[in-house]
Parts: C-alpha cells; sequence; structure tokens
C-alpha cells in the first residue's frame, strides 16, 4: 500500500466509510496513541488498532504514521479532515433539530499567529455570542505556517499570510499588520554607536538583535533593507513569547520589530525609541476557514473581521 497517493484519493468517496472508523482515525490523532484514543472512546486498544486497520484497507491507503505521537499521512489528513467536518455538521444539525442531549459545547480548532493572539484576536472572540456554546482550541504558528494546520485537518480555521486558499477553504483578507522598528535608549546609547549622525544601515547589522524564534524573519528582513542586503547580526537573541519579545527590548538586550500595537505606548512613555519612520514593515493577514455551513464557524468569522477592521490598517 502506498503511504500517501494524494492526489488519487477522492474525497467524494468518504462518504461509504464507515463512520465508526473514520472517528476512530480522528480520536488516534487527536489524542496521538492508541491507548489514549481507546480511553477516549472507551474502547480498547486492540479495538481501535482494528478499526484504523480496516479503514487502511478500505481506502487502499496506509492513513497514520505508527510514531510518538502518531502522525496522519498524506491520504490520512483527508480522512481526519473529513471527520473533523462530519462532526461539526453533526453538532450544528443535532443543536437546530433540539436533539442535542449531550450538552456538550462546540469546539472550535483555530490556528493564529503569537502577534494577533497578542493584540487584537482574543478581542474578536470575545465578541461571539454567548449562547452559541463556543470552546475555542487556539494553536498558535506562525502565519506563514498556519495553512499548514489546515491542510492537516488539524484546525478549522486560520489566520495567514496567503490569499491562496487551501483546498477546501474560503479566503477573506484581514488587513496588514504593522511593526515598528525599535529599541530601549540605553541600548541605543551603548550599541548603535554614531547613530542617528550616521546611517542606521552602517550599524545596525552589527548590533544584538531579537527574535521571535527561528521562524521569525521579520528583523533579518529589515536589516537587508537599510544595509541594502545585509542580514541581522548573528548575536541573536531567541524569546518565544509576545510579551516577553517586547520586555527582551525593552530591557537592552537588543533591537526588534514589534507590532505597533505594543510599541506605540512604550515609544510615548519613552522606554523605546523608533530607529527608522520610513522602513516599516507591513504583514499582509488573511482568514481562512472551510467550506462548512456552520453557524459558529460563521459567527467567529464575522467576529474577527470585525475585529480586525478596527485593529489592523487597511
Amino acid at each position: 500500500m502506498s503511504s500517501s497517493g494524494g492526489a488519487t484519493f477522492k474525497t467524494g468517496a468518504l462518504s461509504e466509510l464507515p463512520l465508526e472508523q473514520v472517528r476512530t482515525l480522528l480520536a488516534v490523532v487527536d489524542e496521538g496513541t492508541f491507548d489514549a484514543a481507546a480511553a477516549a472512546l472507551h474502547v480498547t486498544p486492540p479495538a481501535v488498532s482494528q478499526r484504523v486497520k480496516a479503514l487502511e484497507r478500505r481506502t487502499g491507503r496506509v492513513l497514520l504514521m505508527r510514531t510518538k505521537p502518531v502522525r496522519p499521512t498524506e491520504s490520512g489528513q483527508v480522512v481526519v479532515r473529513f471527520a473533523r467536518q462530519l462532526a461539526r455538521l453533526e453538532r450544528d444539525a443535532r443543536a437546530e433539530l433540539g436533539i442535542s442531549d449531550t450538552g456538550e459545547p462546540a469546539v472550535l480548532p483555530v490556528a493564529v499567529n503569537a502577534d494577533s493572539l497578542a493584540t487584537w484576536f482574543l478581542s474578536a472572540l470575545a465578541r461571539i455570542p454567548d449562547e452559541l456554546r463556543i470552546c475555542f482550541e487556539l494553536r498558535r504558528e506562525d502565519e506563514d505556517h498556519t495553512t499548514s494546520l489546515l491542510r492537516e485537518g488539524s484546525v478549522m480555521a486560520a489566520v495567514t499570510s496567503s490569499p491562496d486558499a487551501v483546498s477546501g477553504c474560503t479566503v477573506r483578507r484581514l488587513g496588514r499588520m504593522r511593526y515598528l522598528p525599535v529599541a530601549s535608549p540605553e541600548f541605543v546609547a551603548r550599541r548603535l554607536g554614531d547613530w542617528p549622525r550616521v546611517p542606521l544601515g552602517e550599524v545596525i547589522a552589527d548590533a544584538p538583535v531579537v527574535f521571535f524564534d527561528r521562524r521569525d524573519c521579520l528583523q533579518d528582513d529589515f536589516a537587508r533593507k537599510v544595509t541594502g542586503g545585509r542580514g541581522a547580526s548573528p548575536l541573536r537573541h531567541y524569546v518565544p513569547s509576545s510579551r516577553g519579545f517586547v520586555e527582551a527590548i525593552e530591557a537592552g538586550l537588543g533591537w526588534g520589530v514589534v507590532p505597533r500595537a505594543q510599541a506605540e505606548p512604550l515609544l510615548r512613555a519613552g522606554t523605546l525609541v523608533l530607529l527608522d519612520a520610513e522602513r516599516v514593515m507591513d504583514v499582509p493577514l488573511f482568514w481562512q476557514q472551510w467550506k462548512l455551513d456552520s453557524p459558529a464557524l460563521a459567527a467567529m468569522a464575522d467576529a474577527v473581521v470585525a475585529a480586525a477592521a478596527t485593529a489592523l490598517d487597511r
């Protein structure tokens, strides 16, 4: 059996698959192991293994990589997306028919970048009516990589930097998140030499710099702009927390590129200095979500778009 074959695996045939087996595969992916999935489903581990193997025989594909935690193959991702969409539609249908007797709220897994999470995204979720009984399961991921979680079926929606729709998803433009290059006054005096009497490009590439993580490229992009091609200094500090990242710059560990919403209050207070008012960094953001007729998902999309309209640049 092929371990991928995603290009020829047709989702139209998924409606013919045993729902018990499909739901079991989803439980294994979500729980990470066969034993944990068995506990969640209240069955034995051998029963879980038998259902997954039966589903693989039926599809003619290997659907899971037996790692720890388990991971879906390319074909497995197709089945996982189908299972998650099916579960969402089933909950919505039961709620509309008034036969939802479990009392369980709707769970919406969403991928969002750290800076949006720290500045405007939570206020969007607060706009959603309480009567919808939605639980948010947020996955923090870089905006350049959130679409991969959509493809895998791990999330139903994502804030992303890509305007290109993932298969089975819709896209709406949110706006631009603006970033400002900043440093503390003490850092400027200690590490940027004669700036601003000399051009910033002559000193910035050798100055210590703060990055969010190793996927963060904004500081290198800014440095290339002001130097004409040279990236930021190899003396780099990685601080994978939006608040901690800003605090590290305030403390003088290095310069960095900070979301405007976080930078402006500190600029007014004098704890940060703007290094270049002309070369700001703009990152376009988009909302991608599955094409599902789901009241919960629609309410979330409307709230996110409304919050972005006031928080982001156009």
